[in-house]
């Protein structure tokens, strides 16, 4: 093939590809002007500060622990995505292999992802309570992980029907039984299907505003979304400290997101056909 002719289908993948990248940095780009920005700055309008307003940054800090609510934050999510693995990975393997029982638990897996959240918030609260879980972290992660299940099978179930029986049979004729098979043979197989599926519930849980704020009313437990919230008053709102916050929150998320985009990615795109 000619040079021109690669060289036109380079510039033709990668003209579309830097504007994409630059339209999804809109948004942060701007969220960083907000940074340094006075109020009466951010109320005049305008996209760019008129003059930088670097008091947001020791202010925020003053205001909020943030590395307290950052910590919650990982802590909750890390411990949700470990509690939807342990469930989803054998739910998956269920769906993908009971046949038509396999197909209902699906159904009624998904099914229960559709209602809108909010109508799960009252029994949980009271099942928290019951538990003595309200305004702890362990509370939160539970019901991060659990709201995250069907999300997780979802992913999982097309990498558990692309593993072939034939490998399952012969470990079982070799003394195997199913959750051996299942531990030893079908998990490593779709080890980057649970990377992707982990990393996607771990955001998921990270994100997560409306149990955080029902189920934490105490400082000690509260989430970074949460924090965020707390920054808007009844008549006055801090732009430049939340978005100080925000950076602060977003900058792990997007180093953890860059880190393992290759598995992310290559985990997604090998479950994509069952």
């Amino acid at each position: 093939m000619p040079r021109h002719m690669t060289r036109r289908r380079r510039a033709a993948i990668t003209v579309p590809l830097v504007a994409i990248a630059l339209v999804t940095a809109v948004p942060v780009g701007y969220v960083a002007s907000l940074s340094v920005r006075s109020r009466d700055d951010v109320l005049n309008g305008g996209l760019l500060p008129s003059h930088l307003y670097w008091r947001n940054w020791p202010d925020a800090f003053r205001a909020v622990d943030l590395g307290h609510y950052v910590a919650n934050s990982w802590t909750i999510a890390a411990g949700s995505v470990l509690l939807t693995l342990l469930i989803a990975v054998p739910g998956a393997y269920f769906t993908a292999r009971a046949g038509r029982a396999g197909g209902r638990l699906a159904t009624l897996v998904l099914s229960s992802y559709c209602a809108p959240p909010v109508v799960a918030v009252l029994p949980l609260f009271f099942l928290l309570r019951n538990l003595d879980l309200n305004n702890t972290v362990t509370g939160l992660a539970l019901v991060d992980g659990l709201a995250n299940v069907p999300v997780a099978i979802w992913l999982l179930d097309g990498f558990v029907r692309k593993v072939p029986r034939d490998i399952e049979e012969a470990a079982w004729l070799d003394g195997l039984g199913t959750w051996a098979s299942l531990r030893r043979i079908v998990l490593p197989l779709i080890a980057p299907g649970v990377a992707a599926a982990a990393l996607i519930c771990f955001f998921l849980s990270y994100n997560e505003f409306l149990f955080a704020l029902s189920f934490a009313q105490d400082s000690g437990s509260q989430t970074l979304p949460v924090v965020l919230s707390l920054f808007q008053g009844d008549k006055n709102v801090e732009f430049g400290q939340q978005a100080v916050v925000s950076l602060v929150g977003i900058a792990p998320v997007y180093v953890l997101a860059v880190a393992a985009q290759r598995r992310l990615v290559a985990g997604l795109s090998s479950g994509a056909v069952k």
